[in-house]
């Protein structure tokens, strides 16, 4: 490399943050938290065991990419204090938005624990490997399920458009009020155990009957030990009518989705009219 090329090299990073801003700086820091706060309430990013670095750099470009259609800066002051209250205001508005996403997805958790406790697989645990701790089978299993499905519904594009309209009726680094959001995310917490209930109801029923069927030949035969016996039964019969059940469980994992909607919907509505902040 001669002299000259050598110059130019150097003379590069210059260039490059003499183009960007201190504000334009505060305001893809400020959508990084709000960004970073929203994926670390979820379950989204966490089913697949990424690299911290690779998350960070996930986090980053997208907060660079929406920051990118914004003016300079809106709401956003560059004193200490105001910062730091910018910042708190956006993970507090980011851990809200995924607060909602985290609902949806705990439906699944309470159908995998109901029916664990229910086959009897409540008693022995994995190791989630993305988690690193204990956890039920069908419980794991509906978790991943959750995750696989919301993929497929292309829900990851619907997570990403609702973060850019965020980005729209609350400005960066404005304050926003706690209570816009208290009715929507209530709502939806409501909700939570009968969607979960939901999920697992057709699987409960069938061994609901099975327990009365073990109950009469307890009955009968008391020199029988229902215990181990029923607990292979309940297993066997539970598989069965939750891989029947698996055919017709897809209007009820939408309502579970469709909640994550309504919830933003209902926060988004709420909050005040902003004011003209694109370009």
């Amino acid at each position: 490399m001669n002299a000259p090329q050598l110059d130019a090299a150097l003379a590069l990073p210059e260039v490059v943050t003499s183009g960007i801003s201190t504000s334009g700086m505060v305001v893809v820091a400020l959508l990084a938290l709000r960004i970073a706060a929203t994926f670390a309430m979820t379950p989204v990013l966490y089913a697949v065991p990424l690299p911290a670095s690779v998350r960070v750099l996930l986090v980053v470009g997208l907060s660079v990419a929406l920051a990118s259609g914004l003016t300079v800066p809106v709401g956003t002051a560059i004193g200490w204090s105001a910062l730091l209250s910018a910042a708190m205001a956006e993970l507090a508005l980011g851990a809200v938005l995924g607060l909602g996403i985290l609902l949806a997805f705990g439906a699944f958790a309470v159908a995998g624990q109901l029916l664990d406790v229910q086959l009897g697989f409540g008693i022995a645990q994995v190791i989630d490997p993305v988690t690193q701790r204990p956890i039920p089978v069908l419980t794991s299993a509906f978790n991943y399920l959750a995750v696989l499905v919301f993929f497929l519904l292309d829900g990851h594009h619907a997570l990403l458009r609702g973060i850019s309209y965020s980005v729209e009726r609350f400005p960066v680094g404005a304050t926003w009020s706690v209570g816009h959001a208290v009715a929507p995310v209530l709502k939806q917490a409501a909700g939570l155990f009968s969607l979960g209930f939901a999920l697992a109801a057709p699987v409960v029923f069938c061994i609901l009957l099975v327990e009365f069927a073990l109950g009469v030949v307890g009955r009968n035969l008391p020199q029988m030990n229902m215990f181990t016996m029923g607990i292979p039964v309940k297993i066997l019969v539970g598989l069965i009518a939750l891989s029947f059940w698996f055919a017709g469980i897809g209007p009820v994992m939408t309502r579970a989705y469709a909640g994550i909607a309504s919830t933003w919907d209902g926060i988004f509505l709420a909050a005040p009219a902003p004011r003209e902040q694109r370009r």
